[in-house]
């Protein structure tokens, strides 16, 4: 398993401590429109993920792993689909742990 560049992983509001880093979050499809996909986050904001998405079509939600542009936008290198149902209320608790107390747990 390659650590030397782990992906950190964020909402949108955890997004602005990381610009410029490599990040991972899950977002429910809002719109896709070629290149540029916008996204509900965990936390309910809206996220621009860029870059191209695999040609197979986008479940309601996705993982995108890439780096983060801006406060509220992602350059995507990954996309997995990860389904039509997701419990965002779960992810944002994941993502308050790894940048919290327990952030040594995480890589």
């Amino acid at each position: 398993m390659d650590t030397s560049s782990p992906a950190v992983f964020v909402n949108a509001e955890l997004l602005r401590m990381y610009v410029g880093r490599k990040v991972r979050t899950v977002v429910q499809i809002v719109q896709s429109d070629g290149g540029v996909v916008i996204g509900r986050s965990a936390d309910e904001q809206q996220l621009v993920i860029k870059g191209c998405p695999p040609s197979l079509p986008l479940t309601t939600f996705v993982e995108v792993i890439g780096i983060a542009d801006t406060n509220q936008s992602i350059n995507a290198e990954t996309w997995t689909n990860f389904g039509d149902t997701f419990d965002t209320n779960s992810f944002n608790r994941l993502c308050a742990l790894a940048n919290g107390d327990l952030k040594s747990l995480f890589l």
